[in-house]
């Protein structure tokens, strides 16, 4: 009888396709993920050849500099969170390959041994049953659907984060630019507050300005200085924030493409164009229907797996007596106490709780592009007004400059026009940022690219 036991023992090991352990140990802060290269071939290959269902290939070329697009596409192949985030689709094909997968049939086999009484004659008893559950044949389709669905939704999701990600380095491309053009008239702007003090310190010390006059001189020139320096800060916070974003290292240089300028996102569809079959781009909203489709699947499994267990096998014993038997078995579970109901009841709740959050982000989607649209209105009316402005404090300066040459006007007055041109420079690149903000905030908000033209370069 021990043969039969090792039969069944090789039988198993034979049958069973184990799959094997190998350890995967983290890395140390020095070793972990290697920074991208901006002039790697393979950054130029999966630029070429991205899929994703917003974004499009484009010819990647650094040698001129980076692009906004070209930040975008590099954002999705190389930043470490979305590398992190796309390893979810392993997880949800392997669910949905676990879905379709039917139950293992259970092989049994017990040995009895005559040991007292009337022994003569009798043999050592055996019996060997195959059992195979049927239920799981009643809900694999709606597990596999769901299953499915699932895997859709996270396909959706990450393509969703992609998205994000891909608009996150556009913007901090532009602020970065932004951030730039501030630095430089914040320099200027310092030079000449400190070309203002030589002039007042050269009339203080000839007995012509007052040392009330050099004292907020001195302030001036102090307070561009800190102007200066929060504006060198400022460019410095964008430009980590782009690298970080592009999966660079924090010392890495990004060079800008020449002949970049600030979108103005003049020519905007109106705020119902963009709400209008927004729930068909949006990504998110996408995903959160594929996932409302999963967990319909998931109340179908479950309504489904009410049916009771059932399992049916062959068997084949002898008892002691050494009488050979073959015949046939059923297992029926009783539905007397549990009939699936708290997995069902559990199942429609999270049906509704995924139906409630995709009607609400809905709505929640509908008013943010509402009020970007009205925020994006006010703030290209307040760049139009400092634009406006702009060339009249220009023309004064240039006319205080040659009047102070030609001795009808001081220097001072010069200074003090060309300060508050620079003033208005720096107000109008922060709308302009503003806006940029409000731009690519309403190309996530609709899940589309808008149109924009370049805003007015200041001279």
């Amino acid at each position: 009888m021990v043969q039969h036991l090792v039969y069944i023992m090789l039988a198993g090991l034979v049958l069973s396709g184990c799959a094997s352990y190998h350890s995967m140990p983290l890395p140390s802060s020095a070793g972990g993920s290697k920074p991208v290269s901006l002039n790697d071939t393979d950054i130029k290959i999966q630029a070429e050849e991205i899929h994703h269902p917003v974004i499009e290939p484009i010819d990647f070329n650094y040698l001129d500099g980076l692009s906004p697009d070209e930040a975008a596409i590099l954002a999705v192949i190389a930043n470490p969170k979305l590398k992190a985030a796309r390893e979810k689709k392993r997880v949800a094909s392997g669910q949905l390959l676990q879905a379709g997968l039917l139950p293992n049939p259970r092989l049994s086999y017990d040995m009895e041994f005559p040991t007292g009484g009337d022994t003569a004659g009798t043999v050592t008893a055996f019996g060997v049953r195959l059992d195979w559950a049927v239920r799981s044949l009643i809900s694999r389709g709606a597990r596999m659907d769901a299953a499915r669905h699932d895997a859709k939704s996270v396909s959706l999701e990450i393509a969703w984060q992609e998205w994000q990600v891909a608009e996150a380095a556009k913007l901090y491309l532009y602020r970065l630019m932004v951030a730039d053009k501030q630095l430089a008239i914040a320099e200027d702007a310092l030079a000449g507050q400190r070309e203002s003090h030589k002039l007042i310190k050269k009339g203080f010390n000839l007995g012509e300005k007052t040392s009330i006059q050099l004292s907020d001189a001195d302030s001036a020139v102090r307070k561009s200085e800190l102007a200066m320096l929060a504006a060198r800060q400022t460019r410095e916070t964008e430009r980590l924030a782009l690298n970080q974003t592009l999966g660079l290292s924090p010392e890495q240089t990004v060079n800008l493409q020449k002949g970049l300028a600030i979108p103005g996102f003049d020519d905007l569809p109106s705020a119902q164009k963009l709400i209008n079959g927004m729930e068909s781009r949006r990504l998110d909203l996408l995903a959160l229907r594929a996932g409302y489709q999963s967990q319909e699947a998931k109340v179908r499994a479950a309504v489904k797996s009410q049916f009771p267990r059932i399992s049916i096998g062959p068997s084949v014993g002898r008892d002691t007596e050494n009488v050979d038997t073959a015949g046939f078995g059923v297992n029926i579970e009783l539905p007397f106490f549990s009939r699936n109901q708290g997995n069902i009841a559990i199942e429609r709740a999270t049906r509704q709780q995924v139906f409630d959050e995709y009607i609400a982000r809905l709505s929640d989607a509908r008013f943010e592009i509402a009020k970007m649209f009205a925020e994006v209105e006010s703030t290209r009316r307040q760049i139009d007004a400092v634009e406006r402005s702009l060339p009249v404090l220009r023309k004064l300066a240039q006319s205080y400059k040659q009047a102070a040459k030609n001795g009808t006007a001081d220097y001072l007055s010069y200074y003090g026009t060309l300060n508050e041109f620079h003033s208005r420079q720096i107000e109008l690149f922060t709308l302009q940022g503003k806006l940029v903000d409000l731009g690519v905030a309403l190309e996530i908000a609709s899940g589309r690219y808008l149109p924009s033209r370049t805003a007015s370069e200041v001279k």
